[in-house]
């Protein structure tokens, strides 16, 4: 039998291979200066923050401050849509990567509160910074802890307040739509308020999940049509909870994950 040829390497890979230690040291500059950009304008805009006596001035300073940062750093945000955005709703939004609460701060109005895990009041400076734009933060693992914070937000949402939600409650490397908590809808459906699916893209090329290292690119951001909640429904917090996840599904293009773990 003729001796076994070993393989030889594949042009593409190799070239590939090559392209990824070229661009390597560049992105690892990029990230020094866009997580230097970003600290250096959040540490300029805490004196201000923690003198402006009202929370749609604070709101409304750290709109601009993320819209600064994000055209600093090359990642110019378009948005389409907005004009569907009722007062009051609450928004729900597809995540994918750790830019996205960003994202929404520098582009929806001051009016909306922003519900997030609990574990962020802790982490130092941005717990505070959060805090002082009246963040809604919510417990996860604690079921009695869990129960008094979606109280808290179904309150809020019930007095009329516009809200911001991430339902998926996490993001993974695998591109896809995770299956929806029913916080965001249940407090919609006990408040009578719609829900804005919101579809975000670029924040995964921008900033993937499973790195450390961003790179400059174009983010979008599109605001869907305004979902009712459901009038004599037996479940109508599942029913808009499904609805709001199909009209972002079918927008946003990729896997349906539902199945997998959040």
């Amino acid at each position: 039998m003729p001796e076994a040829q070993p393989a030889k390497p594949c042009p593409r890979a190799a070239r590939h291979t090559i392209a990824a230690g070229v661009l390597l040291p560049l992105r690892l500059a990029f990230s020094v200066y866009a997580g230097g950009l970003f600290l250096g304008l959040a540490l300029l805009a805490l004196p201000a923050l923690l003198a402006l006596p009202s929370l749609a001035a604070r709101r409304r300073l750290i709109r601009w401050v993320g819209r600064s940062a994000l055209t600093l750093m090359g990642m110019p945000v378009t948005v389409r849509g907005d004009a569907a955005l009722p007062d009051p709703c609450i928004v729900v939004a597809n995540h994918c990567s750790y830019l996205d609460g960003i994202v929404l701060a520098a582009t929806l109005p001051p009016r909306f509160g922003f519900v997030i895990k609990r574990e962020m009041h802790g982490v130092p400076l941005a717990g505070l910074l959060l805090t002082r734009i009246g963040v809604q933060f919510v417990a996860r693992g604690n079921r009695a802890g869990s129960a008094r914070d979606a109280l808290r937000v179904i309150r809020h949402a019930a007095q009329g307040g516009s809200l911001a939600f991430f339902p998926e409650g996490t993001f993974q490397p695998t591109p896809g739509l995770l299956r929806f908590h029913i916080g965001a809808f249940a407090a919609a459906e006990r408040g009578r308020t719609p829900v804005v699916p919101v579809v975000i893209r670029g924040t995964r090329r921008c900033l993937p999940p499973a790195s450390i290292l961003a790179c400059p690119g174009r983010i979008a951001i599109e605001i869907l049509a305004p979902i009712m909640p459901p009038a004599g429904h037996a479940d109508g917090a599942s029913a808009l909870r499904d609805a709001a996840r199909t009209a972002i599904l079918v927008v946003l293009g990729e896997a349906d994950l539902e199945g997998t773990g959040s």
